[in-house]
């Protein structure tokens, strides 16, 4: 991860639970081969260029910072950029420098459509990056020939490389998740206590797992397990 121009006075982190082996994916599946498609690109055997794309809360953020860990782990330089919390400010400025990095992530891609600054700024990067064999990763919710993009140019290039539709989880690959992660932070998550979380909670896994961190800090902080008793009781649910 490289720092930000220092004048921004902005800080870009990563969530630690961002992880390949924390996104439920299990084999022969759809997102099972979007996961595969993001490690080869990292280690060189891939596409350079992937576009990620998917319903609000299918996990597009979680594996874009999943590429950003796996990255540093295999000795790669890497930098994740939320557009939705960056639109502010001036891009010719946030971009400067990033063709040298090995991986750039650039999240809430139609946070910037529109906006012709933006657009022509990533324009700009994906050729510098092109031109230096450099890695880039973009997601959102459309896909490219969907989103709102004005600048053609962008547009084309955004169809250059693969891209990967993430699938939305049912019900109960959403159960499983949410036992997946539980069990990351070395917690014990029934069925029973599963399916009364997911039922009783909006069905958004981004939701679902914030929850699940207040649970663990909760669960530490009193030294109880989770039971549906206690998550009703920290949850109010």
């Amino acid at each position: 991860m490289i720092n930000l121009p220092q004048q921004l006075s902005l800080s870009v982190n990563l969530n630690d639970d961002a992880t390949f082996e924390n996104f439920y994916a299990p084999a022969q599946t759809h997102n099972a081969m979007v996961v595969q498609g993001l490690r080869e690109q990292l280690d060189g055997k891939g596409e350079a260029f992937i576009y990620l794309w998917g319903a609000p809360g299918c996990g597009l953020t979680h594996l874009l910072q999943a590429a950003c860990h796996q990255a540093q782990e295999l000795g790669l330089s890497a930098q994740y950029l939320p557009l939705r919390d960056l639109v502010g400010y001036a891009p010719d400025e946030l971009f400067v420098g990033l063709e040298d990095l090995d991986l750039v992530c650039l999240d809430c891609l139609p946070s910037i459509a529109g906006r012709s600054d933006w657009e022509l700024a990533i324009f700009n990067l994906y050729n510098r990056l092109r031109e230096q064999g450099k890695r880039l990763l973009v997601a959102a919710e459309h896909s490219p020939r969907e989103l709102e993009i004005s600048l053609e140019d962008l547009r084309s290039r955004l169809q250059w490389g693969i891209t990967y539709q993430v699938h939305s989880l049912g019900d109960e690959d959403k159960q499983q998740a949410l036992q997946l992660r539980a069990r990351a932070r070395g917690l014990e998550l029934g069925d029973d206590v599963a399916q009364y979380i997911i039922q009783r909670l909006p069905r958004d896994t981004n939701e679902l797992f914030w929850q699940l961190q207040r649970l663990d800090h909760a669960s530490l902080a009193e030294q109880r397990k989770l039971t549906i008793p206690f998550v009703k009781k920290v949850l109010a649910i």
